[in-house]
Protein backbone atom coordinates (compact mmCIF):
# COMPACT_ATOMS: atom_id res chain seq x y z
CA UNK A 1 0.00 0.00 0.00
CA UNK A 2 1.48 3.36 -0.88
CA UNK A 3 0.99 6.86 -2.18
CA UNK A 4 -0.95 5.57 -5.19
CA UNK A 5 -3.59 4.46 -2.73
CA UNK A 6 -4.66 8.00 -2.09
CA UNK A 7 -3.71 9.42 -5.48
CA UNK A 8 -6.75 8.01 -7.26
CA UNK A 9 -8.95 9.25 -4.46
CA UNK A 10 -7.47 12.72 -4.62
CA UNK A 11 -7.64 12.85 -8.40
CA UNK A 12 -11.32 12.11 -8.32
CA UNK A 13 -11.94 14.61 -5.56
CA UNK A 14 -10.05 17.35 -7.33
CA UNK A 15 -12.13 17.04 -10.46
CA UNK A 16 -15.51 17.12 -8.80
CA UNK A 17 -17.20 20.46 -8.24
CA UNK A 18 -18.38 19.26 -4.86
CA UNK A 19 -15.02 17.84 -3.80
CA UNK A 20 -14.28 17.62 -0.10
CA UNK A 21 -13.06 20.87 1.38
CA UNK A 22 -10.91 19.30 4.12
CA UNK A 23 -8.13 18.37 1.69
CA UNK A 24 -5.81 20.66 -0.29
CA UNK A 25 -6.03 20.87 -4.10
CA UNK A 26 -4.98 17.69 -5.87
CA UNK A 27 -1.43 17.38 -7.22
CA UNK A 28 -0.63 14.35 -9.32
CA UNK A 29 1.77 11.97 -7.60
CA UNK A 30 1.49 13.71 -4.23
CA UNK A 31 -0.56 12.89 -1.12
CA UNK A 32 -3.73 14.82 -0.35
CA UNK A 33 -2.30 16.13 2.92
CA UNK A 34 0.93 18.00 3.53
CA UNK A 35 3.74 15.63 4.52
CA UNK A 36 5.89 18.25 6.22
CA UNK A 37 3.87 18.00 9.46
CA UNK A 38 3.10 15.04 11.66
CA UNK A 39 -0.61 15.87 11.52
CA UNK A 40 -0.61 15.82 7.73
CA UNK A 41 1.24 12.51 7.63
CA UNK A 42 -1.10 11.08 10.24
CA UNK A 43 -4.16 11.95 8.11
CA UNK A 44 -2.39 10.59 5.04
CA UNK A 45 -1.59 7.25 6.65
CA UNK A 46 -5.09 6.96 8.08
CA UNK A 47 -6.13 6.78 4.43
CA UNK A 48 -3.46 4.20 3.67
CA UNK A 49 -4.36 1.83 6.54
CA UNK A 50 -8.11 2.18 5.97
CA UNK A 51 -9.27 -1.47 5.97
CA UNK A 52 -12.17 -0.63 3.68
CA UNK A 53 -9.75 -0.70 0.75
CA UNK A 54 -9.31 -4.43 1.33
CA UNK A 55 -12.68 -4.96 -0.29
CA UNK A 56 -12.01 -2.97 -3.44
CA UNK A 57 -12.70 -5.23 -6.42
CA UNK A 58 -10.36 -5.64 -9.35
CA UNK A 59 -12.82 -3.79 -11.56
CA UNK A 60 -13.09 -0.84 -9.17
CA UNK A 61 -9.31 -0.76 -8.82
CA UNK A 62 -8.83 -0.51 -12.56
CA UNK A 63 -11.47 2.19 -12.73
CA UNK A 64 -9.53 4.18 -10.12
CA UNK A 65 -6.32 3.74 -12.11
CA UNK A 66 -8.16 4.93 -15.21
CA UNK A 67 -9.15 8.05 -13.29
CA UNK A 68 -5.46 8.84 -12.91
CA UNK A 69 -4.87 8.37 -16.62
CA UNK A 70 -7.85 10.57 -17.44
CA UNK A 71 -6.57 13.22 -15.05
CA UNK A 72 -3.12 13.14 -16.64
CA UNK A 73 -4.63 13.79 -20.06
CA UNK A 74 -7.19 16.32 -18.87
CA UNK A 75 -10.15 14.16 -19.84
CA UNK A 76 -11.59 13.52 -16.37
CA UNK A 77 -15.36 13.90 -16.40
CA UNK A 78 -17.12 16.09 -13.81
CA UNK A 79 -19.09 14.55 -10.99
CA UNK A 80 -16.59 11.78 -10.18
CA UNK A 81 -16.65 10.50 -6.58
CA UNK A 82 -13.68 9.39 -4.47
CA UNK A 83 -12.09 5.99 -5.04
CA UNK A 84 -9.14 4.16 -3.51
CA UNK A 85 -6.37 2.19 -5.17
CA UNK A 86 -4.15 -0.56 -3.76
CA UNK A 87 -1.05 -0.40 -5.93
CA UNK A 88 2.64 -0.15 -5.15
CA UNK A 89 3.92 3.30 -6.23
CA UNK A 90 7.08 1.93 -7.87
CA UNK A 91 5.85 -1.27 -9.53
CA UNK A 92 2.16 -0.37 -10.09
CA UNK A 93 1.37 -3.97 -9.14
CA UNK A 94 -1.50 -4.99 -6.89
CA UNK A 95 -0.34 -5.92 -3.38
CA UNK A 96 -1.65 -9.16 -1.88
CA UNK A 97 -4.38 -8.37 0.67
CA UNK A 98 -2.67 -9.56 3.93
CA UNK A 99 0.50 -7.64 3.06
CA UNK A 100 -1.07 -4.25 2.36
CA UNK A 101 -0.76 -1.59 5.03
CA UNK A 102 -4.57 -1.51 5.07
CA UNK A 103 -4.49 -5.20 6.02
CA UNK A 104 -1.76 -4.88 8.64
CA UNK A 105 -4.16 -4.36 11.56
CA UNK A 106 -6.90 -6.92 10.72
CA UNK A 107 -4.37 -9.61 9.76
CA UNK A 108 -1.79 -8.67 12.39
CA UNK A 109 -4.03 -8.41 15.46
CA UNK A 110 -4.59 -12.18 15.82
CA UNK A 111 -0.81 -12.63 15.76
CA UNK A 112 -0.36 -9.99 18.48
CA UNK A 113 -2.98 -11.75 20.60
CA UNK A 114 -1.04 -14.99 20.16
CA UNK A 115 2.24 -13.33 21.12
CA UNK A 116 0.71 -12.03 24.34
CA UNK A 117 -1.03 -15.22 25.43
CA UNK A 118 -0.10 -16.12 29.03
CA UNK A 119 1.72 -19.34 30.00
CA UNK A 120 3.53 -19.70 26.69
CA UNK A 121 5.28 -23.00 26.01
CA UNK A 122 8.49 -23.32 24.01
CA UNK A 123 6.52 -24.51 21.00
CA UNK A 124 3.94 -21.71 21.18
CA UNK A 125 6.66 -19.07 21.62
CA UNK A 126 8.49 -20.31 18.53
CA UNK A 127 5.26 -20.56 16.52
CA UNK A 128 3.96 -17.05 17.25
CA UNK A 129 7.36 -15.40 16.78
CA UNK A 130 7.78 -17.26 13.47
CA UNK A 131 4.30 -16.28 12.30
CA UNK A 132 4.81 -12.64 13.31
CA UNK A 133 8.12 -12.31 11.51
CA UNK A 134 6.75 -14.13 8.46
CA UNK A 135 3.96 -11.58 8.27
CA UNK A 136 6.34 -8.67 8.86
CA UNK A 137 8.77 -9.92 6.24
CA UNK A 138 6.05 -10.13 3.61
CA UNK A 139 4.71 -6.67 4.52
CA UNK A 140 8.22 -5.19 4.35
CA UNK A 141 8.86 -6.79 0.97
CA UNK A 142 5.49 -5.84 -0.50
CA UNK A 143 5.92 -2.19 0.58
CA UNK A 144 9.64 -1.87 -0.10
CA UNK A 145 11.29 0.72 -2.31
CA UNK A 146 11.07 -1.18 -5.60
CA UNK A 147 12.93 1.20 -7.88
CA UNK A 148 15.77 -1.33 -7.89
CA UNK A 149 15.32 -5.08 -8.50
CA UNK A 150 15.96 -7.29 -5.48
CA UNK A 151 16.83 -11.00 -5.84
CA UNK A 152 14.81 -13.62 -4.00
CA UNK A 153 17.93 -14.59 -2.03
CA UNK A 154 17.81 -11.21 -0.26
CA UNK A 155 14.24 -11.83 0.79
CA UNK A 156 15.10 -15.28 2.11
CA UNK A 157 18.15 -13.94 3.93
CA UNK A 158 16.15 -11.21 5.63
CA UNK A 159 13.34 -13.57 6.48
CA UNK A 160 15.59 -16.20 8.06
CA UNK A 161 17.58 -13.57 9.95
CA UNK A 162 14.44 -12.02 11.41
CA UNK A 163 12.91 -15.36 12.41
CA UNK A 164 16.12 -16.63 14.00
CA UNK A 165 16.71 -13.40 15.94
CA UNK A 166 13.10 -13.17 17.16
CA UNK A 167 12.88 -16.79 18.23
CA UNK A 168 16.32 -16.74 19.87
CA UNK A 169 15.63 -13.60 21.89
CA UNK A 170 12.12 -14.66 22.92
CA UNK A 171 13.14 -18.18 23.93
CA UNK A 172 16.28 -16.93 25.69
CA UNK A 173 14.40 -14.33 27.72
CA UNK A 174 11.70 -16.83 28.64
CA UNK A 175 14.35 -19.26 29.89
CA UNK A 176 15.98 -16.52 31.96
CA UNK A 177 12.66 -15.55 33.49
CA UNK A 178 11.87 -19.16 34.33
CA UNK A 179 15.25 -19.59 36.03
CA UNK A 180 14.96 -16.37 38.04
CA UNK A 181 14.28 -17.70 41.53
CA UNK A 182 13.56 -14.26 42.97
CA UNK A 183 10.35 -13.95 40.96
CA UNK A 184 7.06 -15.03 42.46
CA UNK A 185 4.76 -16.98 40.10
CA UNK A 186 2.59 -13.91 39.61
CA UNK A 187 5.59 -11.67 38.90
CA UNK A 188 7.09 -14.25 36.56
CA UNK A 189 3.85 -14.39 34.58
CA UNK A 190 3.74 -10.58 34.31
CA UNK A 191 7.38 -10.33 33.21
CA UNK A 192 6.87 -13.03 30.60
CA UNK A 193 4.15 -10.93 29.01
CA UNK A 194 6.70 -8.23 28.19
CA UNK A 195 9.18 -10.65 26.58
CA UNK A 196 7.65 -10.31 23.08
CA UNK A 197 8.55 -6.61 22.81
CA UNK A 198 12.38 -6.80 22.88
CA UNK A 199 12.22 -9.94 20.72
CA UNK A 200 9.96 -8.33 18.11
CA UNK A 201 11.72 -4.95 18.15
CA UNK A 202 15.15 -6.51 17.64
CA UNK A 203 13.88 -8.85 14.96
CA UNK A 204 12.11 -6.00 13.18
CA UNK A 205 15.40 -4.16 12.80
CA UNK A 206 17.09 -7.32 11.56
CA UNK A 207 14.19 -7.93 9.20
CA UNK A 208 14.32 -4.48 7.62
CA UNK A 209 18.12 -4.36 7.29
CA UNK A 210 18.54 -7.84 5.85
CA UNK A 211 15.45 -7.65 3.65
CA UNK A 212 16.52 -4.37 2.09
CA UNK A 213 20.29 -4.67 2.30
CA UNK A 214 20.49 -4.59 -1.47
CA UNK A 215 19.39 -0.96 -1.36
CA UNK A 216 22.51 -0.11 0.67
CA UNK A 217 24.70 -1.78 -1.93
CA UNK A 218 23.05 -0.36 -5.05
CA UNK A 219 21.28 2.76 -3.81
CA UNK A 220 17.72 3.93 -4.45
CA UNK A 221 16.32 6.38 -6.97
CA UNK A 222 16.08 10.03 -5.97
CA UNK A 223 13.79 12.46 -7.79
CA UNK A 224 13.70 16.22 -8.18
CA UNK A 225 10.68 18.39 -7.43
CA UNK A 226 9.17 17.64 -10.84
CA UNK A 227 9.45 13.89 -10.40
CA UNK A 228 12.42 13.53 -12.75
CA UNK A 229 14.99 10.86 -11.94
CA UNK A 230 18.24 12.43 -10.71
CA UNK A 231 20.22 9.30 -9.93
CA UNK A 232 20.72 6.40 -7.56
CA UNK A 233 21.96 7.20 -4.05
CA UNK A 234 23.37 4.85 -1.40
CA UNK A 235 23.20 7.67 1.15
CA UNK A 236 19.48 8.09 0.54
CA UNK A 237 19.14 4.31 0.95
CA UNK A 238 20.79 4.52 4.38
CA UNK A 239 18.36 7.26 5.39
CA UNK A 240 15.43 5.20 4.12
CA UNK A 241 16.45 2.09 6.05
CA UNK A 242 17.19 4.04 9.23
CA UNK A 243 13.80 5.74 9.16
CA UNK A 244 12.03 2.45 8.47
CA UNK A 245 13.95 0.64 11.22
CA UNK A 246 13.08 3.36 13.76
CA UNK A 247 9.45 3.05 12.77
CA UNK A 248 9.63 -0.71 13.28
CA UNK A 249 10.97 -0.19 16.82
CA UNK A 250 8.35 2.38 17.78
CA UNK A 251 5.47 0.38 16.26
CA UNK A 252 5.49 -2.60 18.66
CA UNK A 253 5.90 -0.45 21.79
CA UNK A 254 2.21 0.32 22.40
CA UNK A 255 1.11 -2.94 20.78
CA UNK A 256 3.17 -5.25 22.99
CA UNK A 257 3.54 -3.10 26.13
CA UNK A 258 0.11 -1.52 26.67
CA UNK A 259 -2.02 -4.70 26.44
CA UNK A 260 -0.10 -6.56 29.19
CA UNK A 261 -0.48 -3.55 31.49
CA UNK A 262 -4.18 -3.14 30.72
CA UNK A 263 -4.91 -6.87 30.98
CA UNK A 264 -3.08 -7.17 34.32
CA UNK A 265 -5.56 -4.64 35.68
CA UNK A 266 -8.64 -6.00 33.94
CA UNK A 267 -7.95 -9.54 35.09
CA UNK A 268 -8.44 -8.39 38.67
CA UNK A 269 -11.94 -7.14 38.00
CA UNK A 270 -14.89 -9.12 39.31
CA UNK A 271 -16.33 -9.54 35.81
CA UNK A 272 -13.33 -11.35 34.34
CA UNK A 273 -12.63 -13.32 37.49
CA UNK A 274 -16.20 -14.62 37.41
CA UNK A 275 -16.11 -15.19 33.62
CA UNK A 276 -12.61 -16.32 32.61
CA UNK A 277 -13.88 -17.22 29.13
CA UNK A 278 -14.06 -13.49 28.42
CA UNK A 279 -10.32 -13.06 28.89
CA UNK A 280 -9.38 -13.92 25.30
CA UNK A 281 -12.09 -11.74 23.65
CA UNK A 282 -11.24 -8.83 25.94
CA UNK A 283 -7.52 -9.20 25.25
CA UNK A 284 -8.25 -9.31 21.52
CA UNK A 285 -10.17 -6.03 21.73
CA UNK A 286 -7.39 -4.42 23.78
CA UNK A 287 -4.78 -5.56 21.24
CA UNK A 288 -6.92 -4.32 18.36
CA UNK A 289 -7.27 -0.89 19.98
CA UNK A 290 -3.53 -0.69 20.70
CA UNK A 291 -2.69 -1.79 17.16
CA UNK A 292 -5.13 0.68 15.64
CA UNK A 293 -3.52 3.51 17.63
CA UNK A 294 0.11 2.48 17.21
CA UNK A 295 0.23 1.85 13.46
CA UNK A 296 -0.76 5.30 12.13
CA UNK A 297 1.28 7.01 14.85
CA UNK A 298 4.42 5.00 14.10
CA UNK A 299 4.35 5.22 10.31
CA UNK A 300 3.60 8.96 10.55
CA UNK A 301 6.98 9.64 12.13
CA UNK A 302 8.53 10.05 8.68
CA UNK A 303 6.93 10.82 5.30
CA UNK A 304 6.90 7.95 2.84
CA UNK A 305 8.34 10.21 0.16
CA UNK A 306 11.17 11.63 2.24
CA UNK A 307 13.09 14.76 1.32
CA UNK A 308 16.85 15.22 1.60
CA UNK A 309 19.21 18.03 0.67
CA UNK A 310 21.43 17.32 -2.32
CA UNK A 311 24.47 18.54 -0.35
CA UNK A 312 24.07 15.49 1.91
CA UNK A 313 24.18 13.08 -1.04
CA UNK A 314 26.92 11.86 -3.35
CA UNK A 315 28.70 14.62 -5.36
CA UNK A 316 27.46 13.18 -8.66
CA UNK A 317 23.87 13.49 -7.42
CA UNK A 318 24.38 17.11 -6.42
CA UNK A 319 25.90 17.90 -9.82
CA UNK A 320 23.08 16.21 -11.71
CA UNK A 321 20.37 18.62 -10.57
CA UNK A 322 19.87 22.28 -9.79
CA UNK A 323 17.36 21.43 -7.05
CA UNK A 324 18.48 21.98 -3.49
CA UNK A 325 16.48 18.97 -2.31
CA UNK A 326 15.42 15.64 -3.79
CA UNK A 327 12.93 13.01 -2.66
CA UNK A 328 13.02 9.23 -2.38
CA UNK A 329 10.52 6.53 -1.53
CA UNK A 330 11.32 5.46 2.03
CA UNK A 331 9.07 2.44 1.78
CA UNK A 332 6.86 1.27 4.61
Amino acid sequence: MADTATTASAAAAASAANASTDAPPFQLGKPRFQQTSFCGRFRHFLDIIDPRTLFVTERRLREAVQLLEDYKHGTLLPGITNEQAILHPDTNEKIFMPFRMSGYIPFGTPIVVGLLLPNQTLASTVFWQWLNQSHNACVNYANRNATKPSPASKFIQGYLGAVISAVSIAVGLNVLVQKANKFTPATRLLVQRFVPFPAVASANICNVVLMRYGELEEGIDVLDGDGNLVGSSKIAARHALLETALTRVVLPMPILVLPPIVMSMLEKTALLQARPRLLLPVQSLVCLAAFGLALPLAISLFPQMSEIETTQLEPEIARATSSQTVVYNKGL
